[in-house]
Parts: structure tokens; sequence; C-alpha cells
């Protein structure tokens, strides 16, 4: 009898235990908890402890954290008709964990599928040079599309992001020439405009001394000191023409002043003035 008691005994507490484990849960803080009783889905529950009636209430635990969602990668070709292979990453997060779990059989297999297809569907009508340049506006419009597709399901796309662009090697070397010659067109110009900014102040030194005669040869004597700033530099002074020519001419009236040629003589005396 006593042993019947024993067994009977045991048996409530194990039957007690099974039960409390059926009916506690606990949630933590980034769980919430959608609990169908009989099929219906009740109030939303959680975090923390809940009470769970055993047997009849079934719970469904939903994560409210970020979910960072692979897209894989995608064969596409470009409005210009460029082949390429893109890779993207996306940020979602359930926002109604109860539309998520009623709405939607699985919100990761969804939400990739429809990630997927918005990548194709969105890069088919971008160029090549759109594709690589305007990555923002690109990301912006896809996470739009998609967001606006998984919000029925309680699901919140906060970023998409194209991760990378794999393009043929050919498209490759003809983007490097293009690049190449893009940069000889801009050296070319930056060139010329710097011949053309020199020209323009040449002219207007040319305007300034013209004015004053003075200024080339304060000019002049800059140079010179310019020149003479180093420690074996030979400095040839030209002296200017119309100061030379004046003490030539001097010199010379100086220097024939006494070797003077002797008068010719007189003509002989005519009969006429014999008579």
């Amino acid at each position: 009898m006593i042993t019947a008691l024993v067994v009977l005994l045991v048996l409530i507490v194990v039957g007690a235990v099974v039960v409390a484990a059926a009916s506690v849960r606990v949630l933590r803080e980034y769980e919430r908890g959608v609990v169908f009783r009989l099929g219906r889905v009740t109030a939303q529950r959680g975090p923390g402890l809940i009470f769970l009636l055993p047997f009849i209430d079934r719970l469904v635990k939903v994560s409210l954290r970020t979910v960072t969602l692979k897209v894989p990668a995608q064969e596409i070709i470009t409005r210009d008709n460029v082949p390429a292979r893109v890779t993207a990453v996306a940020y979602y997060r359930v926002i109604d964990p109860t539309k998520s779990v009623i709405e939607i059989e699985s919100v990761v297999s969804a939400t990739s599928q429809i990630a997927q297809t918005t990548l194709r569907s969105v890069l088919g009508k971008a160029d090549l040079d759109s594709l690589l340049s305007e990555r923002e506006q690109i990301n912006d419009h896809l996470q739009q599309i998609i967001d606006d597709q998984t919000e029925p399901w309680g699901v919140k796309v906060t970023t998409v992001e194209i991760k990378d662009v794999e393009i043929p090697q050919g498209m490759q070397r003809a983007m490097a020439r293009q690049a190449e010659a893009e940069r000889e067109r801009r050296a070319k110009i930056i060139n010329a405009e710097g011949e053309y900014q020199a020209a323009e102040r040449l002219f207007d030194a040319a305007e300034i001394i013209s004015k004053n005669p003075a200024t080339i040869q304060l000019r002049y004597l800059q140079t010179l000191l310019e020149l003479g700033s180093g420690s074996s530099s030979t400095i040839v002074f030209p002296l200017p023409i119309d100061l030379i020519t004046p003490l030539a001419e001097a010199l010379g009236r100086a220097s024939g002043g006494g070797n003077k040629p002797p008068p010719p003589p007189p003509p002989p005396p005519s009969l006429e003035d014999s008579a």
C-alpha cells in the first residue's frame, strides 16, 4: 500500500512538472510571443514571464532584432546592354509580430525572394554608368520598393546596399581606356588654360610697361639682382645703345681736334690777275 502511494505521489509530481513546463514561458527583451488559443490569436505576450493554458495555448516566438539578409548574386543586363553580376545585402526587422506570423509563412524566405526580384527589375532599367556612380539613389529606390511590398507582413526594411558589381574583363579594359583618355583630355585643357592665362598676364604687363618706359629698367635691375645672389655667378652688364652713341660721338670729336688735315693750297693766279 505504501509503495502504491509513493508511485502515485511521484506520478503527481511528474505531472505537475510537465504541466508547469507547458504553461510557463520566459521571453527575452527582444522577443515577443504570439499565442494561439484553440487556433485563434490572442493578445501579444512578452517580454518576461508568461503563463499559458496547458494543451490549449500554443506559443510562437518572434524576434524583433534587425536581421542581415544576404541577397544572392544576380545576373542582370543593364539598359545599355552590358551584362553584370550584382550582389547586395538588406537589413530588416519585424515591427508587428502578429502579422509576421499570420500573414506570411516564412518572413526570411519571402523577404529574400522580394529582394532578388526587385534587384533584377530595378538594375535592369539603369545604365552601367548610373549603376557605378549613383549607388546611393539606387539603394534608396530599392529600399523603398522592398519596404512597400513587405509592409503588409509587419516587416520594416531599413537599408538595402549594393555590395559588388562585376562586369566582363573586356568592358573593364574599355572603361580603363576611356578613363585614361578622359584624363589626357583634362590635362590638355588645363595646360591650354594655363598658357592662355599666362598670355593675358604678359599682355597686361606689356601694357603697363609701355605707359612708363622706366619700369623696364627697374625690371632689368631686379633681374640682375636675382642673378647676382649666387656666389659663383658672372654678370655681363650690357649698356643701352642710346647711352653709348652720344659718348662715342663726343670721344670722336675730342680725339680728332689736334690732328686736322692741312687746308688745301690756294689755286695759282690766272693771266687776267697778272695783267
